[in-house]
């Protein structure tokens, strides 16, 4: 490599007397695709904020374009510079245009007073046609899907003439067409010079886009390279210290036929209305789940897995069909009397719908089990409280500094463990999981598969909902496949592969009805 753009040497952050980041470099080309790896909370996203003048380093140095960084530098600096960060949380405007969030601040303007808008719509328009976005600058961000507002940042930071461009996740929550689409941008961004840091736990992107790559591990470097020279092993082993194995369960051990059905779902159907307009409408889906069996539910976005979840959750309303829970009739009114009748569910969204993030773990862990810790009738025992946290804390390898930590200060793998965590206390006799793994590192991925095997065990009946395909492969007795709000095929895991599973995910409605 010649002149590198970027250099981190030594670099360290400590918060309160605990280190966060001990031995931190990264080395970083010109037009080069660099992806930073590393567990939940191995350190990358305090780098990254060290990067974009969010945080200062404790101590070590950041070399950009030939020079040191002042420590002191703010994040309006910091893209003066040309550097842009690109958090998972956008930092767009909803209810601005495009052309407005992407010309903020910065905005054209007659005599330096007024804004020229045509002049801002027109300029916008130039980047996203390069960009081949077909979205109107003056479209309100709050109408663009999630892949959308991700493309109007990568458009924003070119504004900013971006030298380099730090990407935190961006495939995270986006189909695989719309990742396509991302790698194609991120590809013509190479060709034009700009350097990226690529964030991601999908090693297999890796693969696809990445140039060279460093891992970080308890906040130390662990290592980097070529990734042309490394496999997948390798990479894992450099971000957790051990191999990894994502055991497939053995669902030739596992048939489930001769146990109770413990949830069965008839002629579940939901109609667009009024009180549902921008929902999946759901057409006549029945299936069952037995007692101790993991079923997954597979389909493309917008096929009406997280729908389905809702509906039995109590947390939608559904227009017809009927559920069986044990035997007799189970009608969800809320999420409440769900909770009640032994239906938990961990959802999609574990930030805004699963975790209360500004509360401790403490208080997310007990929240729905303070019938069972109370004393006196009206008080919780904190002798309990302790009891239970420090049960699923060591069940669960929840890495927390104590049980007063808030929540939105844990890794995204350890926010999913204390979700589960708190699923789990209520004993639940039906356990939904919708992306139990999106965002999660490579080893917490690993465990949490092994927590769902162990509900199973137990005898909970688990219902897995995810788009990622070996994922439902790697857990799964049984897979049922939704295509646009319809049960499209059934599976046993030991007859299903990724090819027969997209076979029944792409199926298209109107043929399905006709055969």
């Amino acid at each position: 490599m010649s002149q590198p753009l970027l250099k981190v040497t030594e670099l360290a952050k400590s918060f309160s007397g605990i280190w966060a980041l001990s031995n931190a470099q990264i080395t970083v080309g010109e037009g080069e695709i660099h992806a930073l790896l590393g567990e939940n909370g191995a350190g990358k996203s305090t780098l990254l904020k060290a990067l974009a003048g969010a945080q200062p380093q404790t101590r070590g140095d950041i070399w950009f374009n030939g020079e040191i960084l002042p420590v002191d530098d703010s994040p309006v600096e910091r893209q003066k510079k040309g550097i842009i960060t690109i958090y998972q949380e956008f930092n767009l405007l909803p209810n601005m245009t495009v052309a407005e969030n992407m010309f903020l601040g910065r905005e054209p303007r007659y005599r330096n007073l007024i804004v020229d808008a045509k002049a801002v719509n027109q300029e916008a328009k130039v980047i996203l046609d390069y960009l081949q976005l077909h979205i109107l600058p003056t479209t309100p961000v709050a109408r663009l899907s999630v892949a959308q507002q991700q493309m109007v940042e990568i458009a924003r930071a070119l504004t900013l003439n971006a030298r380099l461009i730090i990407m935190d996740e961006p495939s995270a929550a986006l189909s695989d067409s719309e990742v396509e689409s991302l790698h194609r941008v991120v590809r013509e961004l190479k060709g034009r010079g700009v350097s990226i840091i690529y964030v991601t736990h999908r090693l297999h992107e890796v693969f696809q886009l990445c140039d060279r790559f460093t891992v970080f591990q308890d906040g130390r470097y662990t290592g980097s390279g070529d990734v042309g020279g490394t496999n997948v092993e390798q990479i894992i082993r450099l971000m957790v210290g051990r191999d990894v194995v994502f055991d497939r369960r053995d669902s030739s051990l596992t048939h489930h036929e001769n146990q109770p059905v413990r949830l069965s779902v008839k002629g579940l159907s939901r109609e667009k209305s009024p009180l549902n307009p921008h929902g999946i409408a759901l057409k006549d889906i029945s299936f069952h789940v037995h007692e101790g069996e993991v079923l997954g539910i597979a389909g493309l976005v917008g096929a009406g897995r997280t729908e389905v979840a809702r509906c039995l959750f109590g947390a939608d309303k559904f227009t017809t069909g009927s559920f069986e829970l044990d035997g007799k009739p189970y009608h969800p009114q809320n999420p409440m009397h769900a909770l009640d009748q032994g239906i938990a569910l961990v959802p999609e969204d574990r930030k805004k719908e699963g975790a209360v993030l500004g509360l401790s773990i403490r208080d997310n862990l007990a929240l729905s089990s303070l019938s069972s810790l109370l004393t006196w009738r009206f008080f919780v025992s904190q002798r309990k409280e302790d009891a239970l946290i420090d049960s699923y804390r060591q069940a669960l390898q929840i890495k927390m500094v104590n049980a007063e930590q808030e929540v939105r200060k844990l890794s995204g793998g350890n926010q999913q463990k204390v979700i589960l965590a708190r699923c789990m206390a209520l004993n639940p006799r039906v356990l939904i999981v919708d992306e139990p793994t999106r965002g999660i590192d490579v080893g917490t991925k690993s465990e949490v598969h092994q927590v769902l095997f162990d509900m199973a065990k137990r005898g909970v009946a688990v219902i897995v909902i995810s788009s990622d395909l070996p994922e439902v492969l790697a857990v799964s007795d049984r897979i049922i496949t939704l295509s646009e709000g319809q049960v499209t095929g059934e599976l046993h895991g030991d007859d299903a592969n990724e090819e027969r599973l997209m076979t029944l995910m792409a199926i298209n409605h109107n043929a399905f009805n006709a055969a």
